[in-house]
């Protein structure tokens, strides 16, 4: 599949975002889909099609009706691309917090 968009500015949109919450636990048609947000239902194709283009949903016909649900591997992807980042802002924060805790310490002290 050639793929016209970076994953990354599909998940930046908050409406795929939350479609993706949706689809994450269940399977969903697109009017399924659809019904969880005040918009036209050709918006909310449009969104799946974006996601389905980046690999981060999958298509599965059952019958008449097209099933959305979730590509697990294509999301394992990404979380390994931003574990490292989440790493080291992690570590940073926990810094900043012992450095806060030590501030605090040291005024109790002094009084």
């Amino acid at each position: 599949m050639n793929l016209r968009r970076d994953v990354f500015q599909a998940i930046a949109d908050p409406t795929r975002r939350t479609i993706l919450i949706l689809v994450a636990s269940q399977s969903m048609t697109a009017g399924a889909i659809a019904s969880n947000f005040d918009t036209a239902r050709p918006t909310v194709s449009k969104h799946l099609q974006i996601l389905t283009e980046c690999e981060l949903l999958k298509q599965e016909q059952n019958g008449r009706e097209i099933y959305y649900h979730i590509n697990a591997k294509k999301m394992k992807e990404i979380a390994v691309f931003i574990e490292p980042f989440r790493s080291m802002w992690d570590d940073r924060f926990n810094k900043l917090e012992n450095i806060m805790k030590l501030k605090m310490n040291h005024r109790q002290i002094k009084k």
